[in-house]
């Protein structure tokens, strides 16, 4: 059977893992009788609820005579370096652009890599069906990208197909009319113009680990395509290390796919992707061999952490009411875990401490581990997002990202004034009558917080995307810290209409009447720039009958309800945010009132001694 190996790269929500979907439809590759879910690839919770595909995933399936690989890569930056060693295993890519709104700041990033892998694109026009949907102008926009990434001329006169994945209709003619059922065009041009893999099955083994992944019974996997050779079940092999140095060691299983399954098979030939279990510690990068015949392949390479947060146990008086997993133990074993399967997350344990700093891509990247371990039940306080500052020939560097935003007109000066405030670098704006599109340059420390602000200044009505740029030298000033103070419980117990009455003048509060409080909760925002201490729990001295009836008449302003994520972006240095299965509260790291003042004023002194 002839292969393909092909990938799928697009911005965040431009319909790849839907797209998908209708590949393994309409193939040959489902039994009649095998139904197939909606974004079926997207196979962890979180990938569904939100919309997003985070880990690279591979299916197979069959068309005429021919096998074709699929991987469906993710689209967010926070996952790149997935999209830059799936690009090792491929020889061609669909490249996924929305009819509507055309190439975006993921579509560059994600096409940047394929192109520096001389991978060869073939453009999918999807969504041919929205209102306002501009076919032709999405293909000019793909176009002047592939002139601005300094594409190779023969990669110019890219092949396009038209579909609309959602309705399973795909043409190689922009109009609408010419939408016919099925995906036979755009498998056309996968067998015409992706070239098939240039291994030898022939040579002596050779096979690079480019993807991680875990199972609990063999251990980590290491996922690849077969330049060379054969390998099988039993094998004895040399494993090529990224240090330089060799182990020998036996493929205790091998796993192909087929369709939406991971299938147990006993040899896999050249050409094809496999998952290969029998090396313990082996990670991406490292090259499979004939035994005692060592051949490496160049390394891969792998995206740096940029952001880190500090992972704690849970040191708040409600510890252990909601989870189950609370120990160091328990979550250092987690943390490690994830560690196995994921190349782009470093953790380390602060000595002396029940606390990890845990470094990743972004704060999607982080965020996305600390809601599946709320999930399976774990307790733990993480501190604010921070960038991880690099000393580069002696100078302090921070990281930079591109932004871009689109937003309606009237928002424009609010959102220009924020980003300003945040050291951004205005690169270029272009507005119609409607919405105005503006790129900057920002810090990534400038980001942090910024999402949430943003969707408040739009009413929800932007849209923002920012990729990783480059290391420069550190911004001066303070940028990023939440410039507004909060409300700090000073008492322990339930939250009172009556307490709520009187303090909800001061500012906007994040809870509402009946909520379990503890003394340094962070319950609500300040009207001003510092902290302001509030009891929340106390209640009315009642007298009479009519007295204790009258609080039931108090009239209370909705609280603001923030999700995870916003609260991760609100907190300051100073504060935490407390994970439970089942909640999660801002918190002062420093709980006790007293302690805390006398904490602040310490460091205002230090400071002024500083200055």
């Amino acid at each position: 059977m002839k292969l393909r190996n092909v990938a799928i790269i697009a911005h965040v929500d431009h319909g790849k893992t839907t797209l998908v979907n209708q590949l393994l439809k309409y193939s040959s590759t489902l039994r009649e009788n095998e139904k197939i879910e909606d974004r079926a690839m997207d196979s962890n919770d979180i990938e569904r609820e939100r919309g997003i595909t985070i880990l690279a995933k591979t299916t197979s399936v069959k068309y005429k005579d021919y096998k074709i690989n699929i991987l469906d890569t993710p689209g967010h930056a926070d996952f790149g370096g997935e999209v830059e060693r799936i690009m090792h295993m491929v020889d061609g890519c669909l490249l996924l652009v929305d009819a509507f709104e055309g190439t975006m700041p993921q579509t560059r990033f994600v096409l940047k890599k394929a192109l520096e892998a001389h991978v060869k694109p073939v453009v999918i026009i999807n969504k041919v069906d929205r209102p306002n949907a501009n076919p032709a102008k999405a293909v000019d926009e793909v176009l002047q990208l592939f002139m601005e990434l300094d594409a190779p001329e023969d990669l110019l006169d890219f092949k396009v197909a038209y579909t609309s994945a959602l309705n399973g209709t795909s043409s190689l003619d922009p109009s609408l009319s010419s939408q016919k059922p099925g995906m036979d065009a755009i498998f056309d041009l996968i067998v015409n113009e992706i070239p098939e893999p240039p291994v030898n099955i022939e040579g002596p083994l050779q096979v690079q680990a480019a993807l991680l992944d875990y199972n609990d019974y063999v251990g980590r996997m290491g996922i690849g395509r077969i330049q060379r050779g054969k390998i099988k079940v039993g094998q004895q092999v040399t494993c090529c290390r990224t240090d330089g140095s060799t182990t020998n060691f036996k493929i205790l299983k091998l796993m192909g796919y087929s369709g939406l399954k991971k299938i147990e098979i006993e040899e896999c030939e050249a050409g094809d992707i496999v998952a290969f279990a029998g090396l313990a510690d082996i990670n991406v990068g490292e090259t499979i061999c004939e035994l005692n015949n060592p051949d490496p392949l160049p390394l891969l390479h792998i995206d740096e952490p940029t952001l880190q947060m500090t992972f704690g146990t849970n040191s708040s008086p409600f510890a252990g009411k909601d989870g189950k997993l609370l120990t160091a133990r328990q979550i250092e074993d987690r943390l490690y875990k994830e560690k196995e399967k994921d190349v782009s997350l470093k953790v380390s344990r602060v000595p002396n401490k029940e606390s990890w700093i845990v470094s990743g891509r972004g704060e999607l990247h982080l965020g996305i581990l600390i809601e599946n371990m709320r999930r399976e039940g774990f307790e733990i306080e993480v501190s604010r997002p921070q960038v991880i500052i690099k000393e580069i020939d002696g100078k302090k560097m921070e990281p930079y990202e591109d932004l871009s935003i689109e937003v309606p007109n009237e928002y424009v000066g609010d959102i220009m004034t924020s980003l300003g405030e945040r050291d951004a670098e205005l690169i270029n704006m272009d507005s119609n009558d409607v919405n105005t599109k503006i790129n900057y340059i920002i810090p990534s420390r400038g980001l942090i917080g910024f999402v949430t602000n943003f969707l408040t200044l739009t009413r929800g009505y932007g849209i923002i995307a920012h990729t990783y740029r480059e290391y420069r030298e550190v911004s001066k000033g303070k940028i990023g810290e939440r410039q507004i103070g909060v409300l700090v419980a000073t008492s322990t117990g339930q939250s009172t209409p009556y307490a709520l009455q009187h303090v909800e003048d001061r500012g906007v509060m994040f809870i509402a009447p009946g909520v379990e409080i503890y003394e340094g909760m962070i319950v609500g925002e300040n009207k001003y720039d510092t902290d302001l201490s509030v009891n929340v729990c106390q209640t009315k001295n009642l007298t009479n009958q009519r007295s204790s009836n009258k609080d039931q008449t108090v009239v209370l302003k909705t609280p603001r309800k923030l999700t995870l994520e916003a609260c991760l972006d609100y907190i300051n240095m100073d504060e935490l945010v407390e994970i439970t299965p089942k909640t999660y509260r801002m918190r002062k790291k420093i709980l006790n009132d007293a302690e805390r003042k006398k904490y602040e004023a310490k460091m205002k002194i230090l400071e002024g001694e500083n200055k």
